[in-house]
């Protein structure tokens, strides 16, 4: 059931949308997020992370605006281009949207492994709140989420290649390296709503690299 009384100024009775997919992959490698309005960017963070299978082991950023969201001690040194913001000062509700739905979305860009660079592109709009919903999940997918290191949208297509082809040189190796369980074209709500849900428990609103430290 869809709430039909709205308050456009109570964070309750709206959450956001977020249509996201890996950039220069075909076919998509897409998720569709619905996210609390009090949910800030380093949660965001986890939420990516769970619900395309990486795991956390390289930096990342938000660029929303030409402005860098994240975690600034990763940059102590200050040999970053830009400065970082603290991506926990950010929540979804700070975000201005469209009054208009037939506008345009507002966009934000997710970049990980700044070696392999994953980019994902956000496309976000706000929508009524479903009644006795738990948020954040998602509720559509497409495509397995590419193994770590496998270095970036071209080597994910030569290691696909690879892994397709059993007359390939190579294509025991990449099965054995990719393991048993990855499947490029498999993809379960259940479990990735699983993962979002234990990655929130674990954050407890924060970074969970913070939480762990």
């Amino acid at each position: 059931m869809i709430c039909t009384m709205l308050d456009p100024f109570d964070p309750d009775s709206l959450i956001v949308r977020a249509e996201v997919h890996i950039l220069d992959i075909e076919p998509r490698i897409s998720r569709t997020l619905e996210l609390p309005m009090t949910l800030n960017l380093a949660q965001l963070h986890e939420v990516l992370q769970a619900a395309f299978g990486w795991t956390d082991n390289h930096l990342h950023q938000f660029n929303i605006g030409g402005l860098v969201y994240g975690a600034p001690e990763f940059d102590e040194d200050g040999l970053s281009d830009s400065r970082t913001f603290e991506a926990t000062e950010v929540r979804m509700s700070d975000f201005q949207f469209p009054y208009d739905p037939r506008g345009s979305s507002l966009t934000i860009l997710y970049e990980y492994d700044f070696g392999d660079n994953w980019r994902h592109l956000l496309r976000l709009e706000q929508v009524a709140r479903e009644e006795g919903a738990k948020y954040p999940r998602c509720i559509a997918a497409a495509r397995s989420g590419p193994p770590e290191d496998v270095g970036g949208p071209s080597g994910y297509a030569g290691f696909l290649e690879t892994w397709l082809d059993p007359d390939h040189e190579d294509h025991k190796t990449m099965r054995l390296w990719a393991g048993r369980k990855f499947q490029p074209e498999a993809c379960n709500l259940d479990t990735i709503n699983k993962a979002i849900a234990k990655a929130l428990r674990a954050s407890k609103g924060d970074y969970r690299f913070r939480r762990e430290s």
